[in-house]
């Protein structure tokens, strides 16, 4: 008991421990209960993350800051809409052509199973097959009132989507415009005196900005190359399929392996087991390669040096506190928390010398 009483009182007799102590616990109360409320706030605060960058870089070579903010802002909102008007209509088109497809699909897999059951009926029994037919059956026959369901909360979802295409470009432009008032408005509810504090956040700055920028270069170059591949292949769904491997990206070595699925199930429907069906499932493949061995190290040639056991850590905790943010940030938040667990242990060795004295 001794032990553990020594070590709180070198810990918590520092000051500038308890302030960080205190701050991550507010942070974290905050953002786990009221998240979903701030969804807004967090996005627009993303997208500054993201604009930051081009706004800096104007301003080095002598641009007035207010219209840098004004022209990186303009131009965010020009490819934005670009972007809905190219990708949305044919995206909710295939969407819906892939649900009026889905059951031939199914069917199509029930004929696979039974003929692979039929060859090699020693590795696969009747039973199994009979069990798995059984389950597709009964996702086919739910299909119906899922729509529905889907269908009625669409209508939340659009309204929520009028809500954040009004809501988060403002926020954006004046996160943009003002991002050294509102610093400095939350700066005067701190002490003066907070190195290890200010340590941190430079920390979260450098790694939650580079990251969040990187992570949207590499959905879009992935996406872009995946769209490509798939047209040239002659793959259908191919918008749809392009932005589900873009997105996988989000989630890594998850992300890949889920994606490989849909893939394969649209190429096997299409052409069959052959030929073509090996050739795409093989460019997915060879796409998600390239992504992890040359693009992520040149995007986030810091954020990868971690252990993979603790980026899946990191994806497993921060996704179960705050969902797809949490997922989204899961490398820079891991190293945050490394930065944070170095300067604590920096300020414990330091406070346990100075106890010793």
């Amino acid at each position: 008991m001794k032990l553990v009483t020594d070590w709180f009182r070198r810990t918590f007799s520092d000051p500038q421990m308890v302030l960080l102590v205190i701050v991550l616990i507010i942070a974290l109360i905050g953002i786990s209960f009221f998240g979903h409320m701030l969804a807004p706030a967090i996005a627009a605060v993303v997208i500054t993350f993201l604009l930051d960058g081009p706004v800096n870089w104007l301003k080095r070579r002598g641009m007035h800051p207010l219209v840098a903010v004004i022209t990186v802002y303009l131009g965010f909102l020009a490819v934005s809409l670009i972007t809905l008007l190219a990708v949305v209509p044919p995206l909710f088109r295939q969407v819906g052509q892939f649900i009026n497809d889905a059951p031939a699909m199914v069917g199509a897999v029930q004929d696979a199973l039974l003929d692979l059951q039929a060859r090699f009926p020693d590795l696969i029994s009747k039973a199994q097959v009979e069990t798995w037919l059984a389950g597709l059956g009964n996702e086919i026959t739910n299909l119906g009132p899922r729509l529905v369901q889907y269908s009625l909360t669409g209508l939340t979802g659009a309204v929520a989507f009028v809500v954040y295409a009004v809501l988060v470009p403002v926020m954006v432009f004046f996160f943009l415009k003002d991002k050294s008032q509102i610093l400095g408005w939350f700066g005067r509810f701190f002490p003066n005196d907070k190195p290890l504090l200010e340590q941190v956040w430079r920390e979260i700055l450098d790694r939650a900005g580079d990251y969040a920028r990187g992570k949207v270069y590499e959905i879009l170059i992935v996406g872009l190359a995946a769209y490509v591949t798939y047209r040239v292949l002659g793959l259908p769904y191919a918008t749809l399929l392009a932005v589900a491997t873009g997105l996988s990206v989000i989630i890594p070595y998850f992300g890949a392996a889920a994606v490989t699925f849909p893939v394969t199930l649209v190429a096997y429907f299409h052409w069959g087991f052959g030929h073509e069906m090996a050739v795409a499932v093989i460019a997915y493949l060879v796409l998600q390669a390239l992504d992890g061995n040359v693009l992520v190290p040149l995007l986030f040639s810091e954020a990868v040096k971690l252990h993979p056991n603790a980026i899946i850590i990191a994806i497993l905790v921060f996704g179960g506190i705050w969902g797809f943010w949490g997922v989204f940030f899961a490398i820079p938040l891991a190293t945050v928390t490394n930065a944070v667990l170095r300067g604590w242990r920096e300020r414990s060795a330091g406070a346990s010398e100075a106890f010793k004295v």
